[in-house]
């Protein structure tokens, strides 16, 4: 008698698991993330080159795909910013060994802080 109650019950349990992971995925509707001129241009002075589907930098394209972080769920956008944010706040990117051959990829002081200021703002506008 207790199993036919457990059977429903667990097989209702899995359903519901199973729509919330499903709708965790899926990408954001009606949110978008907004990149102003001066973002855009420091990223694609700095970032794009390797942070692209395009890109032969496997790795950095796996990291972050600026090509399609609008197509991310909304908790795998709103990490991506946080991400970026904390990324560039440690100094961690553009690596070092890569300014050794594009020097002129560098962020200035100046660019590091839009972006970060940019990443937080677009996190909590996307949080609300």
């Amino acid at each position: 008698m207790l199993n036919k109650k457990i059977v429903p019950v667990a097989l209702l349990i899995l359903l519901i698991v199973s729509v919330i992971t499903t709708a965790s995925e899926k990408p954001a509707e009606n949110k978008a993330v907004n990149m102003p001129e001066n973002v855009k241009a420091i990223i694609d002075k700095s970032c794009f080159g390797c942070h692209n589907s395009d890109s032969k930098n496997d790795k950095a394209k796996e990291k972050l795909d600026l090509k399609t972080l609008d197509q991310l769920s909304l908790p795998k956008m709103i990490g991506a910013l946080n991400e970026i944010g904390e990324t560039i706040k440690g100094d961690e990117m553009p690596p070092e060994k890569f300014l050794e051959r594009f020097p002129d990829k560098k962020l200035s002081a100046e660019e590091k802080k839009i972006l970060m200021d940019w990443a937080k703002k677009e996190a909590k506008t996307l949080v609300n």
